[in-house]
Order: C-alpha cells, then sequence, then structure tokens
C-alpha cells in the first residue's frame, strides 16, 4: 500500500488542505492525522472550531477516495458532502497544538458514487464523531455545469 502525500489525494489546494498526512488506508476505511497551527485559514485565535470537525472528517473520506483512484491509476474525482448525521464533539476548540487522528469507515457504498462513513476525531481530551452521507458523481463537472445554468435562469426571471 503506497500513501501519498496528501495533496495528492485530495481535490482541494493551498490552505484548504486541512489535513496534513494519511497514516493508512484500507478497502473500508482510512485514518488521517491534523496538528492544528496556529493561524491559517479558518480558525480562531485559540486553534479550529469544534464544528470544522465535520471538514476534518469530509476530506478523510476524499482522502479515501483519492488513495484508492491513485492506487487504481485513476484522477482524483470532486466529491460532495450531503449531510452529516448527529455530529457529536465535546469541544468548542481543537487548541493550538492539538494532535488529531480523523478516522473514517466506510458503512456503505454503491456503484453510484453514494456513500456513507462513520467518522470520529480523536486527540487527549477530546473526542467527535458523526455519519457522513457523500456522493461521488462519474462526471461531477456535469453536475457542476447544470447548477450554475439553473442558477443563470433563476437570475434571469427576477427582474
Amino acid at each position: 500500500m503506497t500513501i501519498w502525500p496528501i495533496e495528492q489525494v485530495l481535490p482541494h489546494a493551498g490552505e484548504m488542505i486541512l489535513l496534513d498526512a494519511v497514516e493508512r488506508y484500507d478497502d473500508e476505511s482510512i485514518v488521517c492525522r491534523r496538528r492544528v497551527p496556529a493561524g491559517g485559514v479558518l480558525q480562531q485565535a485559540d486553534g479550529l472550531p469544534g464544528w470544522m470537525g465535520i471538514e476534518l472528517m469530509a476530506q478523510a473520506i476524499a482522502a479515501w477516495a483519492g488513495c484508492h483512484a491513485r492506487a487504481a491509476g485513476q484522477p482524483i474525482r470532486l466529491g460532495f458532502l450531503l449531510g452529516s448525521r448527529q455530529y457529536q464533539c465535546d469541544v468548542d476548540v481543537f487548541p493550538v497544538g492539538s494532535e488529531l487522528r480523523i478516522e473514517a469507515v466506510r458503512s456503505f457504498h454503491d456503484e453510484h458514487g453514494m456513500g456513507v462513513f462513520a467518522c470520529r476525531i480523536d486527540a487527549p481530551g477530546m473526542h467527535a464523531e458523526a455519519r457522513l452521507n457523500v456522493y461521488s458523481p462519474a462526471d461531477p463537472e456535469a453536475i457542476l455545469r447544470a447548477a450554475a445554468q439553473a442558477s443563470g435562469a433563476q437570475e434571469n426571471t427576477h427582474v
């Protein structure tokens, strides 16, 4: 199993990559890590807001898909976070310097790109968990074009 640099398995770029590395992955799961830095995009002075745990989880799922795509010689595909169930986080902020362990375990995945993952974030004295519903269509650009066209059509109806 090859472990690629995180920027090679995510469709994100620059400061929008919130994970530091993939520790391991397999057919059903992935474990990533993040050391909360001082400063940076989407941060508060004392750390990363607890609600950003959802994005860390979503990026772990994207990294899982990216690792599998790379292993199969396929391009990294864009995916969409459809929603979450019962996000629970026992801290308001992941403090600067925290070493976060982000895990995503596949519960369901179909041939059309729909998936459900049980996710968790753990660090000393901190825990967050949720089930995330995701969608990775075969042609995400077609969905983005259709959404842009629908948005443009809606704007033209408002005078």
